[in-house]
């Protein structure tokens, strides 16, 4: 079980799918990418979720930069 103070930091609800994985000796679990298909808007291709989700709120959107700013991807 994820302990709540973490599912309420990275703002998993029940029953979101996730993804398990193990990596360099740690466990890794993401909430699993969500299915898309490319829809063209005009001259744009626009990502567009196969069912429906939740919109995303400005608190989850600023928590999201203020953590990427603390702990910025290796990745990038």
């Amino acid at each position: 079980m994820i302990p709540k103070e973490i599912r309420r930091e990275a703002g998993l609800k029940p029953g979101t799918p996730l993804d398990v994985r193990w990596k360099e000796g740690c466990i890794e679990i993401t909430p699993a990418p969500l299915s898309v298909k490319l829809v063209r808007r005009g001259r744009l291709l626009v990502a567009v979720p196969q069912k429906d989700i939740e919109s995303l709120t400005t608190e989850t959107v600023e928590r999201t930069r203020k953590a990427l700013r603390r702990n910025p991807s290796p990745h990038n």
